[in-house]
């Protein structure tokens, strides 16, 4: 394993989200400052702002489309970036709704979470929303992903469960054996099942898509894993952000760690690239690679 730390910002504008662009580029939101930042493979940064420092850019992933997509958590929007760094950006229609999450799913349109008005949204890529109420109320819908059965897939950090729902709007839930294990990060595995990771219990968790969980206590109960992300050989990358370590698990639950060795590091957002090699965004300013090959 070979550990590489490259610096994209001073510390104080994030990095937060990311992910491997279409471009072989990573990209990643920098959440305090109201950019985006783009990582090339030859180390070179660039990064684009939205005319709006306090938008708290968050989440960001790969459109149908071949663009970027991103939350806007603090001014409720969603946003688009092409590779080129051309910015466009859509105002959501319920008030102070705080999108987080963002999957794109498999009906061409991009899916998100809305933290502060328990919905789950759906955005075309030509703007159009659709929000989708959740059943209760103050859950907290936090990370989304597509999953194997052609559903979308998210955690209910406050409710303690993980929700899926139809690309018509049929929701079910499906509550965790681990009372407030506060279940944030979550990803389709290689293996038909959605992985997720519990912030505050300390585990990784694992469902079926028929709703069946099983979860695995990590070694520091308190290093609060956040982001989680799948690799090619099924392996499960997850950041533990109290500890500043990166943490991987087997598809059977075997577990390894791997320390970052920046103090006060914070990492958050997670991304394994098509070749394997692991991305991490670090709070302090950092994005870390982590080639396994």
């Amino acid at each position: 394993m070979e550990l590489r730390h490259f610096e994209v910002t001073d510390g104080q504008a994030g990095p937060y989200g990311i992910t491997v662009g279409p471009d072989g580029a990573v990209w990643y939101t920098l959440v305090h400052a109201g950019d985006i930042g783009r990582l090339a493979e030859d180390g070179t940064v660039t990064r684009y702002g939205l005319g709006a420092p306090d938008s708290g850019p968050t989440v960001i992933t790969t459109g149908p489309d071949g663009a970027l997509w991103f939350t806007r958590m603090r001014d409720h929007r969603i946003g688009r970036i092409t590779v080129d760094g051309e910015v466009t950006d859509y105002p959501l229609p319920t008030a102070d709704c705080g999108p987080y999450g963002i999957a794109a799913g498999p009906d061409g349109a991009l899916w998100f979470t809305e933290l502060n008005t328990h919905r789950i949204g759906r955005i075309t890529l030509d703007g159009e929303v659709t929000e989708y109420p959740l059943p209760g109320s103050g859950s907290f819908p936090s990370m989304i992903a597509a999953g194997p059965d052609g559903a979308l897939w998210f955690t209910l950090n406050q409710a303690g469960a993980i929700g899926r729902i139809t690309v018509t709007g049929e929701v079910t839930l499906h509550p965790l054996p681990t009372e407030a294990a506060g279940p944030v990060g979550l990803a389709a595995g290689g293996d038909g099942a959605l992985w997720f990771a519990e912030i505050a219990a300390g585990r990784i968790g694992r469902v079926t898509v028929d709703g069946k969980v099983t979860e695995y206590p990590l070694p520091d109960r308190a290093a609060r894993p956040h982001a989680i992300a799948a690799a090619p050989d099924g392996r499960l990358w997850f950041t533990e952000w109290a500890a500043g370590r990166i943490g991987s698990l087997s598809p059977e639950g075997q577990y390894s760690a791997h320390a970052l060795d920046i103090p006060g590091a914070e990492p958050h957002g997670i991304a394994v690239g098509p070749d394997g090699t692991v991305w991490a965004a670090l709070e302090v300013g950092v994005i870390t690679r982590l080639s396994t090959r």
